[in-house]
Order: C-alpha cells, then sequence, then structure tokens
C-alpha cells in the first residue's frame, strides 16, 4: 500500500497559506514543550499560534502539571508570539476512552482511542472559539504512527468542520530538531509518553537493558 507523504502535503499547504494577507489562526495540540519546540518554530512565519494542552493521558497529576509549567514557558524562551491554553486535569476521560484496551501493546487500539480523544477535544474547541486549523505536535515523535494522527485529524475536521493541518513533524530532522532546541533552551524532557501503560512499558524496557 502506498504511503502518504503528509510532509509533502504540509508543504503545499503553507506554500498556499503564505499568500494570503493574514495568518490564520491555528490551535495547536501540544503533547509537552519539547515536541513543540521545533513544531512552532516551523509554523510561525504561517499562523498565529495557539498552544492548547490537553492531555488527560498523563499520570501522575505532578507530571501532568510538570509538563504544562514548562509549555507556559516555551513562548518567552523560544521568542515566538504563541499563546498557551492549559486545560484542566481530566483523567477519568482517558480512563474511559482506554476500558477495555489495557492489557493491550503500545502503539494499538489503546493509542488510537487516545488520538480521538484529544484531537477531538482540540477540534471542539477550534471549531467553537473560531480557529481556522487546528493540528498536533505528536507526529513529531518517532514513536507515534503519523497516518493514524492523520486520519484521526481528518475525521474530526469532518465531524467539527474545522480544517485540519496534515503534518508529518518527524521528517526532515524534526525529532533531532526539537531535542537540540529543547537542550539550547533548557527544557525538561520526560521519558515516557504520558500514561501508566507508557510508564510500566518504558520502565520494563529500561530494567531489561541496565
Amino acid at each position: 500500500m502506498e504511503q502518504t507523504n503528509y510532509a509533502k502535503i504540509l508543504t503545499e499547504t503553507l506554500s498556499k497559506i503564505q499568500l494570503l494577507p493574514q495568518k490564520p489562526k491555528l490551535l495547536l495540540h501540544a503533547c509537552c514543550a519539547p515536541c513543540s519546540s521545533y513544531v512552532i518554530e516551523y509554523l510561525n512565519p504561517y499562523f498565529d499560534i495557539t498552544l492548547l494542552f490537553y492531555n488527560p493521558n498523563i499520570q501522575p497529576k505532578e507530571e501532568y502539571e510538570a509538563r504544562a509549567k514548562e509549555l507556559i514557558t516555551l513562548p518567552e524562551k523560544s521568542h515566538i508570539d504563541a499563546k498557551v491554553i492549559i486545560c484542566p486535569y481530566e483523567p477519568k476521560e482517558f480512563d474511559k476512552a482506554a476500558r477495555g484496551k489495557e492489557e493491550l501493546p503500545e502503539g494499538g487500539a489503546r493509542c488510537a482511542a487516545c488520538f480521538e480523544l484529544r484531537l477531538g477535544y482540540t477540534a471542539k474547541y477550534a471549531a467553537e472559539n473560531g480557529y481556522d486549523y487546528f493540528c498536533t505536535t505528536l507526529s513529531i515523535s518517532p514513536y507515534k504512527n503519523a497516518r493514524l494522527l492523520n486520519t484521526t485529524g481528518k475525521a474530526m475536521e469532518e465531524r467539527y468542520g474545522v480544517k485540519y493541518l496534515y503534518s508529518d513533524f518527524k521528517k526532515n530532522d524534526g525529532y533531532k530538531k526539537s531535542c537540540q532546541l529543547s537542550e539550547k533552551y533548557g527544557l525538561y524532557r520526560q521519558n515516557y509518553c504520558g500514561c501508566v501503560y507508557s510508564k510500566a512499558e518504558r520502565e520494563k524496557f529500561l530494567t531489561q537493558n541496565r
């Protein structure tokens, strides 16, 4: 099956957007400051960006608060004029989405449900608050399935009537650049995706590779 080149689609979209007389408003779902660092640098010339921190999958609460706090510092550290919205901590929403999928491996149906939860919230917020586009930073991770993220984004676009920005930010050394920017800005980098299942899998991996 031929793979869709989402990075190429993004480039083509941006080439059209730069011809507009005014920057469109983008609601960018942010999973954390490190992943957002390169993405906002890349998209800033084209959009008026608002970062939305909605991640009910993150546990424990202290971790959620640490990542939220770090994201708030990112616009100042990066000298990019982006707004930041921190959503209330709602772990029960993730628990509902993950119910019945607790024993499944990372990258499977549980992650798909998590993507739908977070992108659905973002699309709904974008539609209700006058944004032109919505998107997520998640595709910058080498561990995240860009096809699944983009098909989920398309479904949310159709559900809520706001444009989804197709992307695969890991392409063209995006992930490497985000690591370099994280180091430059002194950002806190977590070592697991966020949920208790990814944390357990990461701890198992570290134990086995000591």
